[in-house]
């Protein structure tokens, strides 16, 4: 019982990262059909800005957190600008090796500047530890900051997208662009909200991801990132919530495989049911049939 609970825990903290880094992939994919693969390396960003306002200007984690993800989402409105928009009427193909390319550039970019050695988080979150109902199972107190801050950003998220005029516009670009241009919504301005508030969420992740692991590096945005992108397919590539279900089921997955001693297989295993989900209902598992006009 005690090993049970405390791999569930494990599971929810890694699960709920990969459920914020997926939502950006899904909102973006939601409304211009484009893959971006750069979001894991803007997560990376912000990884490192967390890590400067913590380490270097000794700022307290909160006000650290909300920079990085007002920097993010300005590198994401920047990034989409500059290299996607050029590109939104052309083919699917040179706007995914656009992604590509970006990503590389941020990667290296990072290197340049920064030197390509780890770097190590300070204990910026207390590192305490709570007893569960006096199972023995232990719950680092960073666990519990990492879930509640991700549990509050999407339910902020549901809320834009549902309550407000922007998340409004969301939707209607995200089920027919032509009519939602048509009823006078701002087709580039949506893009470009819809590319800040994923990015900003990419940081959130980052310094996140930081904090639960303690080192960083250039090359960390890319296996978060694509672990993040599966989780956004099997939940249903484009639906909201189906990344936020992939993203707790892979990483309760991968605690489990984790746990039973075959942690050297758990990226295959996340891939492996990648496939098998595909194989099964393409669409993912909360995914919809989408009809194409021709």
């Amino acid at each position: 019982m005690e090993q049970l609970i405390q791999q569930l825990v494990n599971g929810i903290s890694l699960g709920s990262i990969y459920a914020l880094i997926a939502l950006g992939y899904t909102m973006v994919y939601g409304i211009i059909n484009l893959i971006n693969f750069a979001h894991g390396e803007v997560l990376m960003v912000g990884a490192y800005i967390g890590f400067a306002l913590t380490g270097i200007f000794s700022l307290p984690f909160l006000p650290a957190l909300l920079i990085s993800m007002l920097v993010c989402g300005t590198l994401g409105v920047l990034i989409e600008r500059v290299a996607y928009k050029p590109l939104r009427g052309g083919s699917r193909i040179s706007a995914l090796i656009t992604a590509i390319a970006v990503s590389l550039f941020l990667q290296y970019g990072m290197m340049y500047f920064v030197g390509p050695e780890s770097r190590t988080y300070q204990d910026v979150l207390p590192a305490a530890q709570l007893n569960v109902l006096g199972s023995g199972a232990v719950i680092d107190i960073k666990s519990l900051y990492i879930i509640g801050i991700t549990l509050l950003l999407m339910l902020l998220l549901t809320y834009i997208t549902n309550r407000t005029r922007v998340g409004k516009s969301m939707r209607a670009l995200a089920q027919d662009k032509d009519a939602a241009e048509l009823m006078g919504i701002n087709v580039s301005q949506t893009i470009s909200i819809t590319f800040f508030i994923g990015s900003a969420l990419a940081g959130a992740a980052g310094v996140l991801i930081g904090v639960y692991y303690s080192t960083l590096n250039p090359l960390m945005g890319a296996t978060p990132g694509l672990k993040a992108f599966v989780s956004a397919v099997i939940g249903g590539i484009g639906v909201i919530p189906g990344a936020v279900f992939g993203g707790f089921f892979l990483g309760l997955v991968e605690t489990t495989v984790s746990a039973s001693g075959f942690s050297l297989f758990k990226d295959a295993v996340a891939f492996l049911i990648l496939i098998l989900v595909l194989l099964i209902k393409p669409n993912g598992l909360l995914g919809f049939q989408h009809s194409e006009k021709v």
